[in-house]
């Protein structure tokens, strides 16, 4: 039996067993998805003993995705240059690591919004974490003409910068709301929004109608900023798809099946996540 998991520090919040575990039923295939927790001071011992473990691999999420990356052997560019990994796989007794964070983005994106394109155009990135930075990644691959990014900390845009190119430029936090003319993408990496967190403020008043808007927040499914640009004519894309697209390359390495993002797999994930009113 084929066996993989997500480790974190939390982890209990995960919904990558529900993913992985429909994905397992739909395909009939004999195998088991868990949770593990793993403080940050025992992350290097649990890479130690993955080879010997019986995994065939897994996704690792907060803290650890860093240090995952010092660990491995880096699977593609992606992760190379993210200097970050989200899912792990064994070759030959090595673990190897790869970052689908940026493919899920887009995937995301284009799947909702058939024939989409940033390439040639200008985006607008609010934070510069290490969400931020895939999205980043995501839309320089992409062929974004200029992708702003609006952050309190200077010094971690700059970061960005010198790591996906001149494409990149920074403005001020409290300028983010005049930055959006000539947007055609606007992207919400921050935890600004999600449930338990302090609202996004910004006005949309400089935002083109024919721009998209997005955020990787996929708690609540629909969060304040997704709303208030709904409500004045923009498309927009929610953060649970994202989850969703990124989660099927690892699958496919682990279980030898390419998976299918499929409304059925989307409404059990956003019932698990919003179940709706209570008689």
């Amino acid at each position: 039996m084929t066996k993989a998991f997500v480790a974190g520090w939390p982890v209990a919040h995960s919904r990558s067993p529900l993913i992985h575990g429909f994905w397992l039923r739909h395909h009939g295939i004999a195998g088991t998805y868990e949770k593990i927790v793993v403080p940050p001071a025992d992350f290097p011992r649990f890479m130690a003993d993955l080879p010997a473990s019986g995994f065939a691999g897994g996704n690792v999420t907060l803290p650890h995705k860093e240090m995952a990356f010092r660990l491995v052997r880096p699977g593609d560019d992606v992760a190379r240059r993210l200097q970050a990994v989200n899912t792990l796989y064994l070759r030959n007794g090595a673990v190897h690591g790869i970052n689908t964070d940026p493919e899920g983005f887009l995937a995301n994106l284009r799947e909702a919004i058939p024939g989409w394109s940033i390439a040639g155009e200008r985006a607008v990135v609010l934070g510069a974490g290490g969400a931020a930075a895939s999205v980043v990644a995501a839309l320089a691959e992409a062929g974004a003409r200029e992708i702003a990014i609006a952050n309190r900390t200077p010094e971690k845009v700059a970061a960005l910068r010198s790591r996906f190119g001149s494409t990149i430029r920074a403005i001020a936090w409290e300028d983010r709301a005049e930055s959006l003319g000539e947007c055609a993408l606007l992207v919400n990496t921050t935890s600004l929004g999600m449930e338990g967190q302090p609202l996004l403020e910004i006005s949309l008043a400089r935002l083109a109608f024919s721009a998209l808007v997005t955020d990787i927040v996929y708690v609540p499914l629909k969060t304040p900023l997704l709303r208030e640009a709904e409500a004045r004519g923009n498309s927009i894309v929610g953060g649970l798809g994202m989850l969703l697209h990124q989660a099927r390359r690892g699958f496919e390495l682990w279980f030898g099946v390419r998976p299918a993002v499929t409304a059925e797999l989307y409404d059990l994930v956003a019932r698990d996540i919003d179940p709706g009113p209570k008689s």
